[in-house]
């Protein structure tokens, strides 16, 4: 039997696969074979849907962000591109409105 990856959503390891999909019994989060590859190959991060983002992609902001030390505010619906995925809490790094900036991807869904 080959080793199944464990649940990115609870950590289980009682996954299994169908031919394009993985599957947790444990908590019912199923994801792709071609996401999990993605996340082997180095730096990703997830969106606030779970969608996983890579360099170069284009989001949506889903709240009002408040830019710390400034008073810019990020509106809701404003689309970035080219992001950049870099570790650490803020891990996206985009420029908007021509300020390059650090942001979380949980407040962020794919373009």
């Amino acid at each position: 039997m080959t080793n199944m990856p464990t649940c990115p959503q609870c950590g289980m390891d009682h996954t299994y696969s169908d031919t394009e999909f993985y599957f947790c019994p444990d908590c019912g989060y199923e994801w792709s074979v071609s996401e999990e590859a993605v996340e082997e190959e180095g730096l990703t991060a997830r969106d606030a849907h779970g969608t996983i983002l890579k360099d170069g992609d284009s989001v949506t902001v889903i709240k009002d962000l408040k830019v710390r030390g400034s008073s810019m505010v990020i509106k809701q619906g404003t689309m970035i591109k080219g992001i950049r995925i870099t570790e650490g809490d803020h891990n996206l790094d985009c420029k908007v409105n021509g300020t390059s900036l650090q942001l979380k991807s949980e407040f962020m869904k794919k373009a």
